[in-house]
């Protein structure tokens, strides 16, 4: 391919803003650090479109599904495969840190320890699991919006798309308008899109500007224990899920490779999910399916952090000399089912999750956080990266288990790669990436 038309590749310019991000963070780290509006700037252009793209998705998904009976079965196989993946993954971070014993001899006295870094996010802590169901449902139609939080949108947009099937042909009106707004939504979202490198070069400038390569110190055992972990994550148990239901990993990989970088850039898997839920359809993933699937993996099916969660804590225990028995690491998984839960898929709620979960424990102290707060920001890339690949290959699972994707369209997709089409009124829209009849 011409340079000139490389270069027009949205995957190549968010890899062109990582490098010089890290180029200008670490040659000025003062200038980088002030480069941060740029990176949150756009995620939250991005949450401004999730909440309608997500309503709009899910309302047309359940009014093409048709039966209720069709659409209960399949976010029960979904949580049931959300569920086992975070089990798998709790157990891979347990397994990478008895293994590599990143926290083995530093000999740290927990007295020792600043308890206001825990404090400090102690506020923003999950809820329990009544107040974490309580908080799905909104105060009102338009509060769920307003919020931006995918879960109230969630349940506010399937008991619409139950309401428009009731009342059958009456609700054509409304439905002609849902699917007249969301091609508007896609439209304005790839406008967004066009400055996602700026946002990433922002996002990487300030975090390497912030915390430096230096920073990292003997701390670096951890950073890379967590990315072994993830790594062996994707490579072993979703590589062996995708390969056992008819596809490669590699070839999903490479066809979202533009989403996976914004992912690295921003540290946040939420810009994504937007263009995550055309990219599936048109690999052959009936749409109903998609909407219902996807956004609800987003709470419930984040790996990264669960992996984060098990490998955080018992660094903590290593470094401060504490020995936790397998009755209390079998707590403390089972209290991690439902924190990993309740974090957003947002920079930083991995953290808030570990200092939920230690609250709780009275065998491991809150303080120990204190470690590695300085690091968390390197780690988070992996988590959001681990969750966006581990949601998407469940998606397709999930579909393939309710015959709503077509293996001929997703073998097809995934051999020639993704390509996008550039029209002059809509460069991306639901008319712009077709979906096959099912």
């Amino acid at each position: 391919m011409k340079p000139a038309k490389l270069i027009k590749l949205l995957y190549v310019q968010v890899l062109i803003g990582l490098v010089l991000g890290i180029a200008v963070g670490h040659y000025w780290p003062e200038f980088g650090a002030s480069l941060k509006p740029l990176g949150d700037g756009f995620v939250k252009l991005v949450k401004m479109m999730i909440a309608p793209i997500v309503f709009c998705t899910i309302v047309s998904g359940i009014t093409s599904l048709g039966e209720s009976k069709e659409i209960g079965k399949t976010l029960i196989k979904s949580m049931g495969l959300f569920y086992v993946l975070t089990i798998l993954a709790l157990l891979t971070g347990l397994a990478a840190v008895f293994l590599l014993q990143p926290g083995a001899g530093m000999h740290i006295d927990p007295r020792t320890l600043d308890a206001s870094v825990a404090a400090k996010f102690s506020k923003g802590s999950p809820m329990g699991f009544t107040d974490f169901v309580l908080h799905i449902i909104p105060t009102s139609f338009f509060g769920a919006f307003a919020e931006g939080e995918v879960l109230p949108v969630l349940l506010l947009a399937v008991l619409c798309g139950f309401g428009l099937t009731h009342i059958g042909r009456m609700g054509r009106v409304v439905l002609d308008g849902i699917d007249s707004f969301s091609h508007m939504l896609f439209a304005a979202f790839s406008l967004i899109m066009r400055i996602a490198p700026l946002g990433a070069f922002g996002a990487m400038a300030f975090t390497v500007g912030r915390y430096g390569i230096g920073s990292i110190g003997s701390l670096g055992q951890l950073i890379g224990t967590f990315y072994v972990a993830c790594g062996f994550f994707v490579a072993v148990v979703l590589g062996l899920l995708a390969r056992t239901h008819g596809f490669r990993l590699w070839q999903l990989l490479r066809y979202i490779r533009e989403e996976l970088l914004v992912v690295l850039g921003t540290s946040s898997s939420e810009p994504v999910l937007p263009r995550l839920l055309m990219k599936l359809e048109r690999l052959g993933c009936k749409k109903g399916v998609v909407g219902l699937v996807l956004p609800t993996g987003y709470s419930f099916n984040l790996d990264g952090t669960a992996i984060y969660l098990t490998l955080a804590s018992m660094f903590i225990a290593q470094a401060c000399d504490i020995h936790l028995t397998w009755a209390q690491i079998a707590g403390m998984l089972g209290l991690m089912l439902l924190t990993s839960k309740g974090a957003a898929g947002v920079t930083g709620s991995g953290f808030v999750a570990l200092v939920a979960t230690l609250t709780v424990m009275p065998d491991l102290p809150v303080a120990g956080v204190a470690l590695i707060v300085g690091i968390d920001r390197f780690m988070s890339e992996a988590r959001a990266l681990t969750s966006t690949i581990s949601n998407a290959v469940a998606c397709i699972v999930v579909s393939k288990w309710e015959r709503a994707c077509d293996n001929n369209v997703l073998q097809r997709e995934l051999a020639q790669g993704y390509t996008e089409v550039v029209q002059p009124q809509q460069e991306i829209g639901p008319s712009v990436m077709p979906v096959p009849s099912h």
